[in-house]
């Protein structure tokens, strides 16, 4: 798979799961005793994540990057993509008005 390629799937796939891991974690985690958990848990996921895509798609990492380096950058990329998609959900449910 070309690098543009191995960028746009992984781009791609860390989107739709920045999107989707804030929702889903708040549905396993939603008990009076867990609330407080919802937005470490779903960060710790995403970076885990952004990490595994990274090291499985290096293109999304400098080209050469060893594989600890290519983590690193794949879980800072994990943690854009949980910001990115809780802010295109929200504009999603409330539009530019806000809620």
């Amino acid at each position: 798979m070309s690098r543009s390629a191995q960028r746009l799937v992984g781009i791609v796939v860390l989107m739709v799961l920045g999107m989707l891991s804030l929702p889903v974690t708040a549905y396993v985690l939603d008990d009076p005793g867990t609330e407080n958990w919802i937005v470490p848990v779903q960060l710790l996921a995403m970076a885990a994540v952004g990490a595994a895509v990274t090291i499985a798609l290096p293109a999304l990492a400098r080209e050469g990057a060893p594989t600890g380096r290519r983590a690193l950058t794949g879980a800072w990329w994990g943690l854009a993509a949980a910001f990115a998609g809780v802010v295109v959900s929200w504009l999603l449910i409330n539009g530019l008005g806000g809620a």
